[in-house]
């Protein structure tokens, strides 16, 4: 992993329906095959995430949002928090990108896409509009996964 240039991290609990949709992307990113590219499923965003980022140029985190207004997929660059408080297990990614800066001197460029949760009850079936959610956010991650070769 530590020879990813580029780190897809996408996190969620997969039995909480729309909350899936991150280690979904994650999962059908993975079986792209993209050169240089790694996708992390996970539960959560934990401090140890901060190893796997440590030689990445960048970094794209990917969560559902129950942000009221949020219809689409959403893109926005993040940067690392100024205090590297990450040390608990509710870590967002500003949090990671700090622990990453403070451990291995440095954080990748990072972004975040937001995919929109209607339904976050017991189940692993994914609302239509976290569905769609899904494939935007494949199409937004290899937009900016394609820019990072491998060999760079």
């Amino acid at each position: 992993m530590s020879r990813a240039k580029a780190v897809l991290i996408g996190y969620g609990n997969t039995l909480r329906e729309d909350d899936g949709a991150g280690p979904l992307v994650a999962d059908r990113v993975a079986e792209l095959h993209l050169p240089g590219v790694a996708a992390l499923s996970v539960h959560q965003l934990t401090p140890e995430l901060a190893a796997a980022l440590a030689e990445a140029k960048v970094a794209v985190f990917v969560d559902a949002s129950v942000a009221p207004g949020l219809t689409r997929a959403s893109l926005s660059e993040i940067r690392p928090n100024d205090a590297a408080e990450a040390a608990d297990h509710s870590a967002g990614p500003a949090d990671i990108l700090a622990l990453c800066r403070l451990a291995y001197g440095r954080s990748p460029t990072a972004w975040l896409i937001e995919i929109p949760a209607r339904r976050m009850g017991f189940g692993e079936q994914l609302s239509p509009d976290a569905t769609a959610g899904v494939d935007e956010a494949i199409e937004i991650a290899r937009s900016i996964l394609s820019g990072v070769r491998a060999d760079a």
